[in-house]
């Protein structure tokens, strides 16, 4: 028995580290529509470690019949970050309590992929999905970037915008988020680079900009809106997972909703 309690201890010891890691990686598993990461939005229940070389992880979502997409990205991506991680050798993903949970659970396990696990619902390709919400993503992460700029000089327009390169903005969390929604689509990222672009990275004209802006906001307020709407569901239906829920890594920089925020015109 003496002998026995060391090795143990250092078994725990090794599984910690594991998970310790293995949470890591899922902070960069990120909800396509909500534009955050699992683990902050709650959806991450657990997280064991079998040993040194196997991880069991069960995922939540706010509701039962959150759109099987979704959930299907999501226990993908965590599958893949967890299955990249040195030294891990097998990988099990489980959706609790969602109406395909056996479904999704299914093909994951067998690696079936989205088309063979949904078979003939599988119309649109995850392709597609991914890059329409990157698209609202990046619009979002824009305004925010933009709007705190013109928030922090109140001489500047918002035709003015037409000039600011991402050389101008401020190191912040906003403006790092920024250039990672853009990294994403292959966009610029350079100092020199407009800072107001479409989704192909073209810069928007002068006359243009309040209407862009204004769009992006509502793209933005839209992403918050869900988010904020489905972290109150996830603690309705899980009360325990409150404390497993962060604010939005952006939000120190992001613009008020208070009366004297700057508005809009188009």
């Amino acid at each position: 028995m003496v002998t026995d309690a060391p090795a143990r201890g250092a078994c725990d010891a090794r599984a910690a580290t594991l998970e310790e890691r293995a949470r890591r990686a899922l902070d960069g598993v990120v909800d396509p529509e909500l534009d955050e990461p699992i683990t902050d939005l709650g959806f991450v229940r657990s997280v064991r470690a079998h040993g040194d070389h196997r991880l069991t992880v069960h995922l939540r979502l706010p509701t039962s019949f959150c759109s099987p997409n979704f959930a299907y990205l999501m226990a993908s991506d965590a599958k893949d970050a967890l299955t990249a991680l040195p030294g891990v050798a097998a990988v099990t993903v489980l959706l609790d309590d969602h109406h395909d949970s056996d479904l999704i659970n299914r093909g994951l396990a067998a690696d079936a992929g989205y088309r063979g696990t949904f078979g003939a619902e599988a119309q649109d390709s995850l392709d597609e999905l991914r890059l329409v919400f990157r698209r609202k993503a990046h619009a979002a992460a824009m305004e925010r970037a933009l709007t705190a700029l013109l928030r922090q000089d109140p001489a500047l327009t918002e035709e003015a915008l037409h000039g600011i390169v991402l050389g101008d903005l401020p190191a912040s969390g906003a403006t790092r988020a920024l250039l990672r929604r853009r990294e994403a689509l292959g966009l610029g990222t350079a100092p020199s680079d407009p800072a107001m672009v479409d989704d192909r990275g073209e810069a928007y004209p002068p006359g243009e900009i309040p209407l862009r802006l204004r769009f992006a906001r509502s793209v933005r307020l839209s992403i918050d809106g869900n988010a904020h709407f489905c972290r109150g569901l996830l603690r309705t239906r899980y009360p325990d997972s409150a404390p497993d829920q962060a604010p939005r890594r952006e939000d120190t920089t992001a613009p008020s909703h208070s009366s004297s925020e700057r508005e809009l015109t188009p």
